[in-house]
């Protein structure tokens, strides 16, 4: 791998990293999540964006792949 003459100076190595918008969440982790209000088993939604609850209806995000099982952070959606 080749610096560039900024990089050499201070000491940064330039690698391509992969920011797309669906990251995997792994699917044994997926298999015990479950709701922290109302107990009940969650699943992908929005593409893999967020986890739903199909009993209280909560969507909670999924952030740089972790899950935010956070009662606060969800929304609750029909």
């Amino acid at each position: 791998m080749r610096l560039s003459a900024s990089a050499r100076t201070v000491g940064v190595i330039s690698e391509r990293i992969d920011y797309s918008p669906l990251m995997a969440v792994d699917p044994a982790l997926l298999e015990i999540l479950v709701c922290p209000e109302c107990k009940a088993p969650v699943r992908l939604v929005k593409d893999g964006a967020a986890l739903k609850c199909e009993k209280c209806h909560r969507v909670y995000p999924i952030k740089d792949d972790i899950p935010v099982m956070l009662i606060d952070e969800a929304k609750i959606e029909d």
